[in-house]
């Protein structure tokens, strides 16, 4: 097996027994993305030199008998919207491409504290803003399965680039499906974190506004749920530039293995193949010994509504002059599609979602505590045609119900891989969705963990 075909876990152990060295796996990673990158534009920013300096750092530090972080000699990506010294924070944007960030946000800091070699940094639409993946500044990103179908948005590039072996983990960020939607989209695992978990930053920039605040985490994607438990744990390192950052503990308190399964939430259209997907995840969560009971959900349309609400109310506020600038036709047209759908609210309106939003978190809360998990769809559909949303907004916003609702509560959330269809344009991945309780991340990853051992592994894609 190649270097670049084995996950971070395997990486590591290998290079703490000696058997290969952080280069050689920096080297592999690095040619594999002169292989492969140049079909899908998953990284758009390559940092070669550092990399190998990285790698080169772990081997000399194993060299002299010291311990080794626990992703020692790991290659990973971060996403163009999250601060890393000497690169440009550009957000998939011309008007900051010289937007050059002088430290590291504290996820990166505490990835490279660990261990981990950063070879690149992956595109995402203009202002992180859509499920699809294209921008004036670094082009158009492709999904390595199947380049007829999106690789997610935002954090489409990370997903791209971990699916084609760019890496074995790639940051990505979630205000509204961001991590979770790649992941699906590219045939991965992929966690969104617990408000609180992951200490975030970007000094490049001011601080967000209260909607993002309580909304937007990062997180990982990676191949295997192992891969996700040690880096998710490397991007919680404690960090007091973030006020939002708890330190809660990484495994919680015994939990009944019980699950509840909603196919529909609140009557959502449902694909058959999601349907199927879904399904497919409970019977091997109840072959792994789970309680399985097929319930209604706590809402997520208001949530939805008011998630909208919060995220339009900053960007009309704060950047409004900025889409202007850059004058973007893709986010331009969503940014207009989504004001249609959702008018941007006064100060009455905010008042009321932030009031609203603590009833939701209670109700969610007594829901989990009774079904420590909720298996429901991360889509309504299987991972869209590539560009769609330029051609009907509202099918799509209609199918990420799930995906919108959820980051109103700050609750953790992940994708968890179930196989591959045959959906609208052609071969594609497909997943179900995982829900926990609050810093509930270990139960998320218990109930993943039995469903990946149940189902087809993932296996690194070269696109065609």
């Amino acid at each position: 097996m190649d270097l670049w075909q084995l996950t971070g876990t395997e990486i590591t152990a290998l290079i703490k027994k000696g058997e290969v060295s952080a280069r050689a796996v920096c080297e592999a990673t690095l040619a594999r993305m002169d292989a492969v990158n140049p079909a899908i534009n998953a990284v758009v920013d390559r940092g070669d030199e550092e990399a190998l300096a990285a790698a080169d750092a772990v081997d000399a530090a194993r060299a002299r008998g010291e311990r080794l972080g626990s992703m020692a000699g790991v290659p990973i990506t971060i996403k163009v919207n999250v601060d890393q010294a000497g690169f440009a924070t550009t957000n998939g944007l011309r008007i900051q491409k010289d937007l050059v960030a002088e430290t590291d946000s504290p996820l990166v800091a505490n990835l490279r504290m660990a261990g981990a070699v950063i070879v690149g940094r992956t595109n995402t639409p203009a202002f992180s803003l859509r499920w699809f993946t294209r921008n004036g500044l670094h082009g158009h990103t492709l999904n390595p399965h199947n380049s007829a179908i999106t690789p997610g948005g935002s954090s489409g590039g990370a997903a791209a680039a971990t699916a084609a072996g760019i890496g074995a983990m790639g940051h990505g960020s979630d205000i509204g499906g961001s991590i979770r939607y790649p992941a699906y989209a590219c045939g991965l695992q992929g966690i969104r974190p617990t408000l609180g978990r992951v200490p975030a930053r970007n000094a490049s920039a001011p601080d967000r506004h209260i909607g993002a605040q309580l909304m937007a985490v990062s997180g990982p994607h990676a191949r295997s749920v192992a891969d996700l438990r040690v880096s998710l744990a490397a991007m919680a390192a404690p960090d007091l530039q973030d006020p939002w950052y708890a330190p809660a503990p990484l495994k919680g308190a015994e939990y009944p293995r019980r699950a509840a399964l909603c196919v529909a939430p609140e009557g959502m259209e449902v694909h058959p193949l999601v349907e199927a997907a879904l399904r497919a995840a409970a019977k091997r969560l109840r072959d792994a010994g789970w309680e399985i009971t097929e319930v209604e959900s706590p809402p997520f349309r208001e949530p939805a509504r008011l998630q909208a609400q919060l995220w339009l109310a900053e960007m009309a506020h704060a950047a409004s002059d900025a889409f202007a600038r850059e004058a973007d036709p893709d986010a331009m047209h969503v940014f207009a599609e989504m004001q249609k759908i959702t008018p941007t609210p006064d100060m009455g309106d905010l008042l009321d979602a932030l009031q609203a939003r603590v009833g939701f978190l209670r109700d969610w809360q007594v829901f989990l505590h009774r079904h420590p998990v909720l298996i429901c769809p991360i889509s309504g559909e299987p991972p869209f045609p590539d560009l769609l949303d330029l051609e009907d907004f509202p099918r799509v916003m209609a199918a990420q119900l799930t995906q919108v609702g959820l980051p109103l509560m700050g609750l953790p959330g992940m994708n968890v891989f179930t196989g591959f269809a045959n959906g609208e344009a052609g071969h594609t991945p497909m997943g179900a969705q995982l829900i926990a309780g609050r810093f509930r991340e270990d139960i998320l990853l218990d109930a993943a963990e039995a469903i990946e051992a149940r189902s087809p592994k993932i296996e690194v894609v070269t696109p065609a």
